[in-house]
């Protein structure tokens, strides 16, 4: 099983033409079967794709629309020992909580990878390794 960061979840939903790649790498991704998540994520994804400030903001109804599809792929749920583990590999890996969270929660659904853009990609948090996908894209200009 491989985790997905919610960079995955925004790129796929992304119609900004700079990202046009990331889109269909993250597209691809999640027509795997292979994936899980977290609540976490999940709430990643609706505030960022439905902030005020976000350009092509989504609707509520839209946002809520994609979580509800995502729901196909296990979803860890975070509870009182992923978030007392991820004060601990957040202290060990010098990580902000919230990057710690979701290696925990990968760790908790059995994932011995992270897909993510924002975590460092190659690095093993014990036994739970970093991939970026998107490694190979040029930066946004």
């Amino acid at each position: 099983m491989r985790f997905v960061d919610t960079n995955i979840l925004l790129y796929s939903i992304s119609t900004d033409p700079r990202e046009a790649t990331k889109a269909d790498i993250a597209r691809k991704i999640l027509l795997s079967e292979d994936l899980s998540l977290s609540v976490q994520v999940l709430q990643e994804f609706f505030v960022q794709a439905t902030r005020s400030s976000k350009p092509a903001r989504l609707a509520h109804r839209d946002a809520a629309s994609f979580v509800a599809k995502w729901l196909r792929f296990p979803v860890q749920e975070i509870t009182v020992s992923i978030m007392q583990a991820a004060f601990a590999s957040r202290e060990r890996w010098q990580t902000s909580y919230w990057d710690a969270a979701i290696i925990e929660a990968a760790r908790a659904c059995g994932c011995r990878q992270v897909l993510s853009e924002d975590l460092n990609d190659g690095q093993d948090y014990g036994g739970v390794e970093v991939v970026n996908p998107f490694g190979s894209c040029k930066p946004a200009r």
